[in-house]
């Protein structure tokens, strides 16, 4: 008789865009956290006394008057449909991905997998109140515009300046977070060195790479403030960036551990101070540390508009197309690798109440396509890890220092996945799916059902999403994880097919010179 099981999406499932999350990368908006009174005595607890965490910060060389940190850029480049296109709901990309679903818990990628998973967020207004920076452009910042420049040049100008003072707000933000977050936490023992140099990982190393570009790029302004050639500077500097592999394979890791270091009341209360205070912006610390990925996915879009307007006969538009080669390459490089150790995290963190459950495609899975909270008709939370080989329903546990995931049921191999797309109020299931929604329709929407049809022939579980929108991010990313995992199939046995053909070309061609060698000796001894 077929197993089933009904389960709700409390969040949808977000695209694992490891790096290419443009919309993540420049609006980083934090909301303040709700915090009820700290009870108890103060001693029994140990927590810093706010006058003690305002001299660590002071002592940091931050104060309530020290320039907040930034999220919103100069003037914002406009959306374009390179990397941007690249962040749709079907795949999820490893470096937005990253962004999105370790903030949420959910995830998905997106083309050829360029960057880790990330939960699906549900749609919602944004209500957060975030301070910015004045926003300040390059024609801001001359006496006077030279009226042999043409608009196209101008606005060039200003997306060079973008790129300038994006540079100088990167450093002066993961200068903060070190200054602000990293030595106070340090001073006061809130954290031990080993703890924050996990969460923090390399930031400090990526302070002087910008800090460089920032400079290299100030040099080239001339004396009216306009920039000629940006190519070649952009060229010689974005080998920098294979620095940011080991930064951002880090940071799932690094979020984990944030969040559960977040259950100390220490902890909680010190970054609740620092949100709440000016510096800070109303931006939490996880905010400042994704800051280094939502950078690097910007420098494509920058160059796609500087090249956007630099004109056919401009010398700088060689080197501007080449670096712009480089720069997707290099993009492309950190978030495979982020991908993979999204994937490697995750699979780690995985307990099996079964030796039958370790089945060995979640080991050979490089990626993770996406990973989401659902709930079954119980209201058990289930988080659900699609892997490139393998669909997993697991429950979460707190063991130890991290949050694990219980292994429930059987693990689904993608070779055996059938997947059906269930309307709304279809209520003809089985008799555990309709006895389960007989009370209300409501609750019979949003749903989809996945199978087996190999080994584990008869497993069935019924998925309701929290909306229809959740809904098709699932449907869509699990039909798009099938369709890959067939393709390379295919195009593996094709592979094979070919090697096989060769082998026997060459077998022939063998037989064919030992034959004609034979005959020429017979030949020679008649």
């Amino acid at each position: 008789m077929e197993e089933e099981e009904s389960e709700t999406a409390s969040w949808s499932p977000v695209q694992r865009e490891r790096l290419f999350t443009l919309t993540n990368a420049s609006d980083i908006s934090g909301k303040k956290r709700k915090q009820g009174t700290v009870a108890g005595n103060a001693s029994s607890v140990q927590l810093p006394e706010n006058k003690q965490v305002d001299e660590a910060i002071a002592d940091s060389g931050t104060g309530k008057d020290a320039e907040e940190p930034s999220n919103k850029r100069v003037k914002p480049v406009s959306k374009g449909t390179g990397l941007a296109s690249l962040m749709g709901p079907v795949k999820s990309n490893s470096l937005k991905r990253i962004g999105q679903s370790i903030s949420r818990s959910i995830s998905f990628k997106t083309e050829a997998r360029p960057f880790p998973a990330a939960p699906l967020r549900p749609r919602g207004k944004n209500t957060s109140s975030t301070k910015s920076r004045n926003s300040l452009l390059w024609s801001d910042t001359v006496q006077s515009i030279s009226e042999e420049l043409s608009a196209k040049e101008i606005k060039r100008q200003e997306v060079i300046f973008e790129l300038t003072q994006g540079e100088q707000q990167l450093v002066d933000d993961l200068s903060l977070a070190k200054k602000a977050y990293y030595e106070p936490m340090l001073k006061l023992d809130i954290m031990t060195e080993n703890e924050l140099m996990q969460i923090f990982g390399t930031l400090d190393s990526l302070i002087p790479i910008h800090e460089d570009l920032w400079n290299r790029l100030q040099t080239l302004r001339g004396s009216e403030g306009t920039v000629h050639e940006v190519g070649p500077t952009l060229m010689e500097w974005f080998p920098c960036l294979d620095s940011y592999i080991t930064y951002c394979c880090n940071l799932v890791a690094a979020k984990a551990l944030l969040d559960h270091k977040k259950q100390d009341r220490r902890v909680d209360e010190f970054l609740r101070l620092c949100q709440e205070s000016s510096f800070s912006r109303k931006l939490d610390l996880w905010n400042f540390l994704d800051l280094p990925r939502s950078r690097l996915v910007k420098y494509p879009l920058l160059l796609k508009e500087i090249l956007r307007h630099t004109s056919s006969e401009h010398p700088d538009l060689p080197h501007l197309e080449e670096a712009m080669e480089l720069i997707q390459r290099i993009v492309g490089q950190v978030n495979s690798k982020t991908g993979e150790a999204e994937s490697q995290y995750y699979q780690s963190s995985l307990c099996f109440q079964d030796d039958n459950q370790r089945l060995p495609e979640i080991q050979r899975s490089r990626l993770l396509h996406c990973h989401g909270e659902l709930k079954n008709s119980k209201g058990q939370k289930l988080h659900v890890f699609l892997f490139e080989l393998v669909l997993v329903l697991t429950r979460p546990v707190n063991h130890s220092e991290v949050l694990q995931f219980q292994v429930y049921r059987q693990p689904i191999p993608i070779a055996d996945l059938l997947l059906e797309e269930l309307p709304d109020g279809e209520v003809g299931m089985g008799g555990s799916f309709r006895g389960a929604f007989t009370s209300t329709n409501d609750r019979a929407k949003n749903f989809f059902r996945v199978s087996s049809r190999g080994r584990w022939k008869g497993q069935a579980h019924s998925l309701q999403a929290s909306d229809s929108f959740n809904k098709q991010q699932w449907v869509s990313c699990i039909r798009q994880a099938i369709i890959s995992f067939k393709d390379q199939l295919n195009s593996s046995h094709r592979s094979l097919l070919n090697q096989s053909a060769d082998s026997s070309l060459e077998d022939i061609a063998d037989l064919s010179i030992d034959s004609d060698d034979k005959v020429g000796v017979d030949m020679e001894m008649s």
